[in-house]
Formats: structure tokens, sequence, C-alpha cells
């Protein structure tokens, strides 16, 4: 299968870990024109993927003013997606550029990562060179008892009663009825906004679970009120079973405190990994959601982004009601990678400089990756990824995607980090689309 995409430059910043939902309820923001970037990265061919051991030629420019600089000097090297470095070294500019070049011998990623000192600070370029990406494999199988392990908690959930309270909210979109759910669970319940199109029929719609990425937050009304516009159940899930509508500093005193390390909280068992309840609540949000009397009874959707895209994978893994996932640059992949060299994606439960893990540790994760996920579902997907980046790597995306046994399509967001550019944002809702007309 041949993997059409274009290739980057791209400086490098902080990155927050993008929250799932409609590109047209985001903030409207004025853009404040910025001036171009005077260090920039790419490769030598336009689809920037290559066949393993093929010599992949990394452009670095470096312009002031927009014209080229003619001397100076740039720090670089070249890494399999970030570890360990292949080469590094120190170049004259020539011209405005220097020219890097290296290759792999196994599936992964090639990164150059170029630095240089303007006015005294440090700026960085990443470009990324896919190798073979098809070919990469989960860094470790499932655990024989996986799916043992999750049939046994929903069995616990299953005992308990989903008790949804709805309360009406007031809808941000005109024909659309919305209410706050909450619904019990095992620990933490389920709570989110869910909205619906006004009069709709009985099981006459499909319906779509939104699920945020990291942080600490309400549900989105305005993101299930924009999906039910669209002609859909929707439910926007609170990450961690908090209330909605909330002032922000009770959202901010959480995150500063109670869930401050949630990602690694728990971390030495399966048992009482902090993940656990979160996936528990996707099964709970989806009993209620195919318990709707419009609810066509066969297009369920879960769409998310980052800590949403590894929940999107896990509802498809764990719920066999789930007709459609939607993962855009899906954290939780491959967190073993370090027994193949490779970095794992957010959240690092085991750190990359980690020289000797637990091993109690390296088997509980096991049980909350992507990748295992994965394999377990017949549901199709789309994925994105962004070619360079660094919190959850692209190599551990393609540990996932190639694990995914169903049709599947992935966006290529070569010139991105971590998060979800328009282009593919408006990707992933026109593949919910294209689905959701398909089982019409």
């Amino acid at each position: 299968m041949k993997l059409s995409v274009l290739l980057l430059a791209a400086l490098i910043g902080a990155l927050a870990l993008p929250v799932s939902g409609p590109a047209w309820a985001a903030e409207k923001k004025t853009k404040v024109p910025q001036p171009p970037d005077p260090l920039t990265a790419s490769v030598d061919r336009p689809s920037a993927v290559y066949q393993r051991g093929e010599t992949i030629a990394f452009t670095i420019r470096l312009e002031q003013n927009g014209q080229p600089v003619t001397s100076g000097e740039i720090d670089w090297a070249l890494t399999k997606d970030g570890l360990p470095p292949l080469r590094s070294g120190r170049s004259q500019v020539d011209q405005g550029k220097v020219v890097v070049t290296g290759s792999l011998d196994e599936p992964g990623f090639l990164q150059c990562r170029a630095t240089y000192l303007v006015d005294g600070k440090k700026v960085t370029a990443l470009a990324g060179a896919a190798v073979s990406p098809l070919e990469i494999k989960p860094s470790q199988p499932p655990p024989a008892d996986f799916r043992a392990f999750w049939d046994g908690k929903k069995k616990q959930l299953a005992t308990v009663p989903v008790h949804a309270r709805l309360t009406p909210v007031k809808s941000p979109v005109p024909k659309v009825e919305a209410f706050d759910l909450q619904a019990d669970c095992v620990g933490a319940p389920v709570s989110g906004y869910f909205a619906r199109p006004a009069a709709a029929k009985v099981r006459s719609l499909p319906a779509i679970l939104t699920v945020h990425g990291a942080g600490v937050r309400s549900a989105s009304l305005s993101g299930a009120a924009g999906w039910a516009r669209d002609g859909a159940l929707a439910l926007d899930l609170n990450a961690h079973g908090l209330p909605n509508g909330k002032d922000q500093s009770y959202y901010d005193a959480l995150a500063n405190g109670d869930l401050k390390n949630y990602r690694s909280a728990g971390r030495d068992s399966r048992d009482t990994v902090y993940f656990l309840g979160m996936f528990l609540r996707l099964v709970r949000a989806i009993d209620f959601l195919a318990g709707q009397p419009e609810w066509d009874g066969r297009t369920l959707v879960v769409f998310g982004s980052s800590q949403g895209g590894a929940q999107a994978i896990a509802a498809a893994g764990l719920d066999p009601r789930v007709s459609f996932l939607a993962a855009g640059v899906p954290a939780m992949c491959d967190h073993t990678g370090f027994l193949a060299g490779r970095v794992s994606g957010w959240p690092k439960f085991i750190a990359t400089a980690e020289k000797s893990p637990s091993p109690q540790v390296v088997n509980a994760i096991r049980y909350y990756d992507a990748v295992n996920f994965a394999a377990q579902t017949k549901a199709p997907g789309f994925f994105t990824v962004g070619f360079i980046d660094t919190t959850c790597p692209p190599s551990s995306v393609f540990a996932a995607y190639n694990a995914l046994r169903s049709r599947k399509e992935i966006f290529h967001d070569i010139a991105a980090g971590h998060t979800n550019t328009p282009a593919a944002s408006a990707a992933m809702r026109a593949a919910v689309k294209r689905h959701f007309a398909a089982m019409k």
C-alpha cells in the first residue's frame, strides 16, 4: 500500500494535547501575523516515505528577513523517531542551507532535529521521514489474558444499573435539544453533555461519542450540539467523571491537585491504573447511547484526539457496538516501545531514559495499550499521524494502526507535531460523515 504524503518544515514548540470536538465549535480568535520561521527543515522526497536502506536527504534552511543566511553553524541530529541519536554534528551554512543524509535499515521514522541560536535564543526545526511504516510491528503481543481481564471488568460494570439522569440545558444550536447527563458507573460516573435533533424519530439516527484529550475540563456542550445539528445523537464525555459547567477555577484546582499526576497513577497494577475507570466509562456511555429510542441500532462512532484518540481505539476494542472509530494523533500506543528501541506514546508510563523499569509496571501497562485494543476490534477506523509528533511519536501511532485488522485509513499530517491541523480535523469529520452515509 503506497502512502501519499507531503513534507514538512516546522518549529517545534510547547504543544498542548488536543481536545476532540468539531472545528466549527472552536472559539474564533484574531490571528496575529507571525514572522516566518528562520530555521526550517524538509526532506528530498515530496511523499516523505522511503523503503528500508534508502538514503534520505534532509535540507535545513536558515533565513533572516526572507534572505538566506550566508554564514553560521547549525547543530543537527538524526534519530530514530527521537531515540537514540544515530548521527549528529555541526555544519557550516552554505548559501543559507545545510544538507544532511541518513537512512534506516528497519521500519520506523528517521527524524532530523536542527538547532540554531538567533539573538541568543535557540530555535529548533524538525523534519521526519517514514521508512516502511506499514511494517512497524507492536513491541509486544497482547497479554494472554487481555480479553479475559477486560471481559471481567465489563461484567463488573454490568452489575451497576445505568441510572441515567438527564437535566435539560440551553442548546447553543437551534432545533437541538441538549442535556447534562450523569450515569452510574464503576467509580466515578459518566458525565457529559448529550444532544439530539428535536423531534427525532424512533430508530432513525446514528450516534457519536466524542472524547477528550489530556487535561481536566468540563464536557463540551457546543461539541455535542454541533454533531446533533448534523443529524446525530451526540454525547461529549467528560474524561474524569466530573461535574460539567463549573468555573474554570474548579477544574484548574483539580488539575493542580488530586488529578495532577493522573496519567501515571496506579501504574504498578493492572487493577489500579487510572485509565481503568476512564475506559469503563466509555462502555457505560455506549450503554446510554445504545439505549436511546432514536438510535438506529447499527451506527455508533467514537471520535477523539490524543488521549481521546486512545479512548476511541479502546472503546472499539472493548465494545462491539462501535461501528467506526476516528483517532487523531492517538496517545497510549506501544507502551513497551523501549523493548524495540522506540519511544512510546503519551503518557509515557516508562520514561525514555528509564533503564530498568519495574516488571510490575511493564506487565500492568500492557493492558492499557491502544495497540492491543486495536487488535481486538472489527470496526473500521480512521487515524491521523503527525510526522514530527514528539508527544505521540509516529512510530507508536503506526504500531496501533498496523494492528487494526479492519478497513482503515490514515491521514499523514507531515508538517504537524502533536496537534490536529485544520486539514486533519476536516479529514476526520469527513470520514465520520462517509461512515454515516454508508450505514444508512
